[in-house]
């Protein structure tokens, strides 16, 4: 009989990978671009002053200073150290008062129940062990509290630049796709047991780039996921350049030779019992 089984997958040994994938490259030169996805998210769960504030995965800050320019006391947290130095620079350049903090998305040193709202705009979805850190989300928000998460869909734009990428690179097996996250079924999974309501609420982010070859020469030097891809190809990197670009033509909807790509994402709300 043939085994059916879901391959194992050292869950300790994609975390480090992963890890080492974020430090790479600066994400920041990405992420700045996508600042308008937190402030976005903070309307939608119509964020007040005052409250306490967790961005978890927060890269170089977008959610958490969101949230600190609606007068929050916000603590960002992520594990690459140099994420969180960008997003530091960035509070100081603009005056604004938030705590940075070394921490795994899969065990957070905060106590239960510390946060009003607990935020992720495109992080806690890279975690290795999906519900063990569905959980840790929920444990840190205390009751009738919620949690706030913009996540790419598997549908999206960048849904299928990472299928792309793993037609060239194979991800590890048994990993579980990160667009998992951005799909109803999955979240109701993760966190339906603690929720009193789970919201989902599909965006568009556009990505705006001078042409299709500047995305690639941008995600391929800064971004991790990209980086990491043509190194582990080297000399055999011209056929993914040459899909990742046929994907771009194919989605931009400029005409003037800029590209001009939107990339389907989903809003979630959830509000904690």
């Amino acid at each position: 009989m043939t085994d059916q089984s879901v391959p194992s997958i050292d869950l300790t040994a994609l975390k480090t990978r992963q890890q080492a994938t974020w430090a790479s490259g600066d994400y920041a030169i990405v992420g700045t671009t996508l600042q308008i996805v937190g402030e976005r998210l903070c309307e939608t769960i119509d964020l007040r002053s005052g409250a306490r504030v967790l961005d978890v995965a927060s890269g170089n800050g977008n959610a958490a200073l969101a949230a600190a320019r609606r007068f929050c006391a916000v603590t960002s947290s992520d594990y690459v150290p140099a994420l969180l130095a960008r997003g530091k620079a960035r509070a100081a350049a603009e005056g604004q008062d938030v705590e940075f903090r070394v921490e795994d998305a899969e065990a957070l040193s905060f106590p239960d129940a510390s946060f009003d709202a607990v935020l992720s705009t495109f992080g806690v979805m890279f975690t290795a062990d999906h519900a063990r850190a569905a959980a840790e989300l929920m444990r840190v928000c205390r009751p009738g509290g919620v949690i706030a998460m913009a996540n790419w869909t598997p549908e999206g734009f960048i849904g299928q630049m990472f299928r792309t990428i793993g037609a060239h690179v194979a991800p590890p097996p048994g990993a579980k796709s990160p667009a998992l996250w951005g799909t109803r079924a999955a979240l109701e999974t993760m966190f339906g047991a603690g929720a009193r309501s789970i919201e989902v609420h599909p965006q568009t982010f556009v990505f705006r780039y001078r042409s299709p070859e500047h995305f690639v020469d941008v995600f391929r030097r800064w971004y991790g996921p990209m980086l990491k891809a043509f190194e582990a190809l080297g000399d055999k990197s011209a056929a993914l350049e040459a899909d990742v670009l046929g994907l771009l033509r194919a989605a931009n909807r400029a005409d003037d030779g800029t590209l001009v790509v939107p990339s389907d994402y989903v809003e979630v709300v959830i509000r904690k019992a």
